[in-house]
């Protein structure tokens, strides 16, 4: 079989190595070969493949309308019936939900990966910023004395695009109700006035330059002059980001261990806004099989990365909290269990809206948004892109 995986350095790559070894140590007869794929790369080579006929048996799925896409076109494997009941017993069912369609399961779920702003204690409290930010006036604040001790507020690798798309994705999550966000995805009409509100307050936000010099040329995950390197080495003291966040931040610090001072909060309230308080945005990691993999074989590996021990495994390699409720008993970090209890606590969580509305959607949300911070596209523009590319889905 072959396995895609988007953990392309480092103990996560280390992670995926060992695992495919053990497990196929433990079945002689089942052999895989292991692609690891730059995240920003994966999508796209993904989806040649699957249009192709070339899928590797084993892949990243991140749900949402990019999975349905794959269900309407055949590509994937319903393994509805091939989650042991030992699997079961250790995933909640809500995790699976997240890669079901129709009451069919199509991947099995690894991760939760919620999204919230990753900072700095030391640099905050340098700042004299005493409590996180809970309002977008109160992150104002944050931005204003930050600015003041010279290091970047924050971070934003916006030469990748789907980081800058994720600001707007959470203005549109406190602008937009639950309900609204869920009829979107069924109707693809983004005309309630919701979506240009979201637009216009990110615009307003980014008037107030809170990102590193050069965010637009910046990277998301490649190096210590990435978004993420930036806050490794103290350069910038925040990042909106996934959960993934601290195994990336921790692999970029001068020794590559995790930074001793980070720390999380969730994306502030907005005023005048739909959304349900205290909803949250975040997306469910998990592994898909596809229609022509060997059925057996393929259930088997799904099966075994969901296994307490490699679950364990997974969190120490990425940093990340996993789904296994087992597993989930020996996460250390303070940071990890606020993300796990905001999660948990949230009235509404969407997962990512690219992968909601699917990977056209996605794709131009990523371009205007991009052209919205570089002053290139206004609000109105963006509303109207996603909908151009909404009426080609």
């Amino acid at each position: 079989m072959t396995f895609w995986h988007n953990a392309s350095t480092g103990p996560g790559k280390a992670f995926w190595d060992d695992t495919v070894a053990s497990f196929m140590k433990d079945n002689p007869d089942v052999t895989i070969k292991v692609q690891s794929i730059q995240n920003e790369d994966l999508d796209g080579k993904l989806q040649t493949a699957l249009n192709s006929g070339d899928a590797p048996d084993i892949f990243l799925q991140r749900g949402g309308g990019k999975m349905a896409a794959m269900v309407r076109a055949n590509q994937l494997l319903d393994i509805t019936d091939l989650v042991s009941e030992d699997t079961k017993k250790l995933i909640p069912e809500g995790s699976f939900k997240a890669n079901e369609l129709e009451g069919k399961t199509y991947a099995m779920p690894i991760a939760v990966l919620p999204g919230g702003l990753w900072y700095s204690k030391d640099l905050f409290s340098q700042a004299g910023i005493m409590a996180t930010p809970k309002t977008i006036d109160e992150l104002n604040d944050a931005v204003t004395k930050l600015k003041g001790t010279g290091v970047a507020p924050i971070a934003l690798g916006a030469k990748d695009a789907w980081p800058a798309a994720h600001w707007y994705y959470f203005f549109a999550l406190r602008a937009c109700s639950p309900q609204t966000l869920e009829d979107t995805a069924a109707s693809m009409k983004f005309d309630d006035p919701c979506w240009l509100d979201a637009a216009e307050n990110l615009e307003a936000f980014a008037a107030t330059e809170p990102f590193n010099q050069g965010f637009l040329t910046t990277s998301a995950q490649q190096g210590a002059g990435s978004s993420a390197g930036l806050v490794a080495n103290h350069k910038a003291a925040m990042e909106l980001m996934g959960a993934w966040d601290p195994g990336v931040i921790g692999s970029l610090t001068p020794d590559e261990k995790p930074l001793p001072d980070l720390d999380w909060f969730a994306f502030p309230e907005v005023p005048g806004g739909k959304g349900e308080p205290g909803s949250i945005l975040g997306g469910v990691d998990g592994y898909s099989c596809s229609a022509k993999a060997p059925k057996e074989a393929c259930a088997a590996f799904l099966n075994y990365i969901a296994r307490t021990d490699v679950q364990e495994a997974y969190y120490r390699a990425f940093n990340a909290p996993t789904v296994n409720t087992e597993s989930q008993k020996v996460i250390e970090e303070p940071y990890l269990k606020s993300v796990l209890e905001a999660y948990n606590a949230a009235p509404f969580v969407s997962q990512w809206l690219d992968t909601v509305y699917g990977q056209n959607v996605g794709n131009a949300l990523n371009v205007a948004i991009v052209d919205l911070l570089a002053g290139k596209r206004d609000a109105a523009g963006v509303v109207q892109a996603v909908n151009d590319a909404a009426a080609k889905s």
